[in-house]
């Protein structure tokens, strides 16, 4: 996953990547037979678990550009073209990452390393994948890998405790559209 994500994954062309993501998300979970927890009473514990874990981060990202230096770097910042905040986001990150890395990923980690080394191991491959990203768009490439191998580490948990997908997409979805969300409305402000 992570040489895809740094080799194959940058090369697809832009109209296609979310759908081609969602693809691969979706044969991974069907070929390692991950549970999902799509479905109640699991769905229900990753929704309530989900949404508690979303309102403080859509909070603070919002707090935040309040702060100068935060204001600043998302005025800067280049926005991608529309259909970002509804199917790139979503379908072409949130879902994919989500099912590969925690889904398929951490189970079988989890199945052949113990849950704690399993854990750790996708949180790793997951910072790992980023490096393109950061690479892409100018970040500092250890804070982006250290960041979201962090990021990982919780998403995993979140799935684990509550033995649903749910709870790790909609963490992950309040994370990456928030901080979006509050970068379209500053540069709105600005112009």
């Amino acid at each position: 996953m992570v040489a895809w994500s740094g080799l194959a994954d940058p090369r697809i062309p832009a109209r296609v990547q979310p759908a081609v993501r969602a693809g691969l998300g979706t044969v991974l979970v069907a070929v390692t037979r991950a549970p999902l927890g799509l479905r109640p009473p699991q769905l229900w514990t990753g929704l309530r678990l989900g949404c508690a874990m979303a309102v403080p981060i859509i909070v603070g990202v919002a707090a935040s550009t309040a702060v100068a230096p935060v204001r600043s770097a998302m005025a800067d910042r280049d926005l991608p073209a529309q259909g970002w905040l509804a199917v790139r986001i979503p379908i072409g990150t949130v879902w994919p990452e989500e099912a590969m890395f925690r889904a398929a990923l951490g189970t079988a980690a989890a199945e052949a390393f113990g849950p704690t080394r399993g854990r750790l191991l996708q949180a790793a491959a997951f910072g790992l994948s980023h490096i393109a990203d950061a690479r892409g768009t100018g970040e500092p490439l250890a804070a982006t890998v250290a960041a979201t191998g962090f990021a990982g580490w919780w998403f995993a948990l979140l799935y684990e405790r509550s033995a649903s997908l749910a709870a790790p997409m909609l963490a992950h979805l309040a994370i990456n559209e928030a901080g979006a969300l509050a970068a379209v409305g500053v540069q709105r402000r600005r112009a």
